[in-house]
């Protein structure tokens, strides 16, 4: 009866037409809301609002627990289009600043697109209420709409305005930060006093200024600006760029760690024959561990000899696992054989942490090749952990040619490996495209029931009219009733006009 029900289930579903959800009719909350103001000049004259006192204890109110978390709602004061209510609705505050209508006309054109509108808006903010919380916020924001426009001198005048007069601004690492991008484009138009200026910050500060005596600048003051000014030089002058960044890197004082960890990334993006040697030296010699791992890695875009003899000897002596686990990647980055080679040494190291030989034994299946598939095969006999095997039929399985299928086809049937390895091979051989002439004949081969029950997935995942005939064999034919309802199952979920019609003939039974 229940495989009766089952059957019936799989029918009815192929046949129900698919009914489409309803559309969703969003409310405008503030639309919404202002129908529940309606009527309340009915209140007028309840000083106090003392009537509402016999309200107490009304069950009704109950359900005003619901409102709890309501606290989402405050975000609705950056909702755009509510200028309505400024000055009718609601009553005007007397400690509101008297810039926010300007600021809320300037933010609006500006969220259209309209930056020439929302420059002047938030220029005529500033120089009328030039004491106004807004003021030096204003300045960035009328900066930017510039900046959108290309009106970049202008735009630099406003951002050093801010500098200088608004030094508390909320916006003012944000301006730095736009600053040094308008530098930039201005330095590359031929600007001579953008390219003066950013030279001259793109300098470190002297390790004296960073003393521990004196404590570490915060990260969050003006290293975001060296750095943008860093890699605004790097694009336009490289030449003199990459020994301000040699200067940076050769640092080994605390409070220059956060940069030297941006400079290296700089590096690795201008390939100069400084390149190598700068993240050579980072990777062996800085005294912080992310700046270390982040050298290693971006030397995986370095295809020298010299590097890779430095990853080799990276997976040798290290005994930092991030670090190795750069190297790894950096190593399967390179198109070399020795890289290649390199890694397959260390897939194969018994006394290698199994994480990190799978993480090499997962980038060999990325690297197409002969000798790394033999390697991987051959590997896989020496192995003992569960995972490790599991990670070699997976990359086999990525490189996709007709050895590496027959060989998972092989474990697959071999009843002396464990049953997970089994299932693995044979999930993988069927996602990799592998005959299913010979997938369609194991099933009546097959002694082991869970082997079974994966072969009636592998044929639901093939699109073949022979995993459709293997399916309906199973269904008409199979003893075992919990194997027949998973391949009735199966059937349930095509779209074929036979499945259905063999649904029906065995409902009809």
């Amino acid at each position: 009866m229940h495989a009766m029900q089952l059957v019936v289930a799989a029918v009815m579903g192929m046949q129900q037409p698919v009914v489409p959800l309803p559309p969703v009719l969003v409310r405008p909350p503030v639309a919404a809301g202002l129908e529940a103001l309606q009527g309340l000049d009915a209140l007028a004259g309840l000083e106090g609002l003392q009537g509402l006192a016999a309200l107490d204890g009304v069950e009704a109110l109950q359900g005003v627990e619901a409102l709890e978390g309501l606290d989402a709602l405050e975000g609705l004061a950056g909702i755009t289009g509510l200028d309505v209510l400024d000055d009718q609705s609601v009553a005007q505050d007397a400690s509101q600043d008297p810039a926010d209508s300007l600021w809320r006309a300037a933010q609006q054109a500006f969220n259209r697109g309209d930056y020439s509108s929302a420059a002047n808006l938030y220029g005529d903010l500033t120089r009328r209420y030039p004491k106004s919380t807004r003021a030096g916020d204003a300045l960035y924001w009328a900066a930017f709409a510039l900046y959108k426009n290309d009106d970049l001198g202008r735009a630099r005048s406003l951002l050093v305005t801010q500098q200088r007069s608004y030094p508390k601004a909320a916006t003012l690492r944000d301006g730095d930060a736009l600053l040094a991008r308008i530098q930039t484009a201005l330095a590359k138009q031929g600007d001579e006093e953008a390219s003066r200026w950013l030279r001259q910050h793109a300098q470190p500060r002297p390790e004296t200024d960073t003393t521990h005596a004196k404590g570490c600048v915060s990260d969050d003051d003006d290293d975001d600006m060296r750095v943008a000014a860093l890699n605004g030089l790097l694009q336009m002058d490289a030449t003199n760029a990459v020994p301000i960044l040699r200067k940076v890197l050769a640092r080994r004082d605390a409070c220059s760690t956060v940069l030297r960890r941006k400079a290296v990334f700089l590096v690795s993006q201008k390939r100069t024959p400084e390149t190598e040697d700068i993240l050579l030296d980072a990777a062996q010699h800085d005294p912080d561990s992310e700046v270390r791992q982040q050298a290693v890695f971006w030397l995986s875009q370095v295809p020298t000899e010299r590097a890779i003899a430095m990853l080799d000897s990276i997976l040798k002596t290290s005994t930092d696992r991030e670090l190795q686990e750069k190297a790894i990647f950096a190593l399967s980055q390179q198109h070399s054989p020795k890289a290649a080679e390199i890694l397959r040494a260390y897939a194969g190291r018994s006394d290698a942490p199994a994480e990190l030989r799978e993480k090499a034994i997962f980038w060999l299946g990325q690297r197409h090749s002969a000798e790394n598939a033999a390697f991987l095969r051959g590997l896989y006999t020496k192995l003992t952990e569960d995972d490790l095997k599991e990670k070699v039929i997976f990359s086999l399985s990525q490189m996709r040619d007709a050895e590496n299928m027959r060989w998972m086809m092989d474990i697959a049937v071999n009843e002396r490996e464990p049953i997970e390895q089994r299932k693995k091979a044979l999930f993988w051989a069927g996602q990799t495209g592998v005959d299913l002439a010979q997938l369609a004949g194991l099933y009546d081969r097959m002694q082991n029931r869970d082997m079974k029950e994966q072969l009636i997935f592998v044929y639901s995942q093939r699109h073949e009219a022979a995993a459709l005939d293997a399916l309906i064999k199973i269904a008409k034919t199979e003893q075992d009733k919990e194997l027949r309802k998973k391949a009735i199952f199966w059937l349930g979920q095509s779209h074929d006009p036979r499945a259905a019609q063999v649904l029906l003939d065995i409902i009809n039974q």
